[in-house]
């Protein structure tokens, strides 16, 4: 993963328009992920979703629905700049992950280079590279998880650690804000330090990513439809708000 110098901030893509990912490029988010596993998105639609971020000069990663090789390979002929990959409980996980991303003999990913990672074609040189480019992520979002995260981050080839906070609080039965949690949270940050891996996760507001800013190398704040909604409540909520004084003042 490239690093910026500081905490990158993105966001989740839900919506299936390339609009949503037009206009959070230009809002200056630093990287942008398609979210497969919380949304209805399809292939197709996240191979055009790709293409819009590409156009738009943001690096674009995927959050797949799960671990099926086929699903990975596929997102990333598309020109995902990497997967963040669900449910990762395991050292044996992050290795069947990680296979799926690179071509034979270093794993299992099919090779087909008229795609668009291959530039359809015209960069086979760089299509071959690019299985060893790519960034999989594997998000820790269980107990059994944080156990083993120092096998899961020392896999060859895992490129940064995500925490899912809101799976690893319900998967755990502890709330996000108590000691118990943090102290899994602090595992995992000691884990990415001694391991020299970039460490990640999401969250609702700003307030709360610049509050982890510190400890993170990158965040993912909201998504495209929560921001969408949040901005039509605040403007519905402020008319009425206007309308309500003015009858007053009448």
């Amino acid at each position: 993963m490239v690093s910026l110098g500081r905490t990158a901030f993105g966001t989740w893509i839900k919506l299936p328009t390339i609009d949503s990912v037009e206009l959070l490029a230009q809002a200056g988010f630093d990287f942008l992920v398609v979210d497969m596993e919380h949304s209805p998105l399809d292939v197709l639609t996240v191979h055009q979703l790709l293409g819009a971020a590409r156009g738009c000069g943001v690096p674009a990663l995927v959050r797949v629905s799960d671990r099926t090789p086929s699903t990975i390979s596929r997102v990333l002929d598309s020109g995902a700049s990497g997967v963040l990959v669900p449910h990762v409980d395991t050292a044996a996980d992050a290795r069947t992950v990680v296979s799926a991303g690179r071509f034979p003999p270093q794993g299992t990913r099919g090779y087909g280079p008229t795609v668009r990672a291959g530039a359809w074609g015209a960069d086979v040189a760089g299509y071959r590279a690019s299985g060893e480019e790519i960034a999989v992520i594997p998000q820790l979002e269980s107990r059994e998880a944080i156990d083993a995260v120092r096998e899961i981050g020392a896999v060859d080839g895992v490129a940064a650690l995500f925490v899912g906070p809101a799976d690893l609080a319900v998967a755990t039965g502890l709330t996000t804000g108590s000691a118990a949690f943090a102290a899994l949270l602090d595992d995992v940050a000691s884990a990415a330090k001694a391991l020299e891996l970039p460490l990640g996760t999401a969250v609702g507001t700003a307030a709360a990513a610049r509050e982890l800013a510190d400890h993170h190398d990158f965040v993912l704040i909201a998504n495209d439809a929560s921001l969408l909604g949040q901005a039509a409540r605040e403007l519905v909520t402020d008319a009425h708000r206007d309308t309500t004084q003015n009858g007053a003042d009448r």
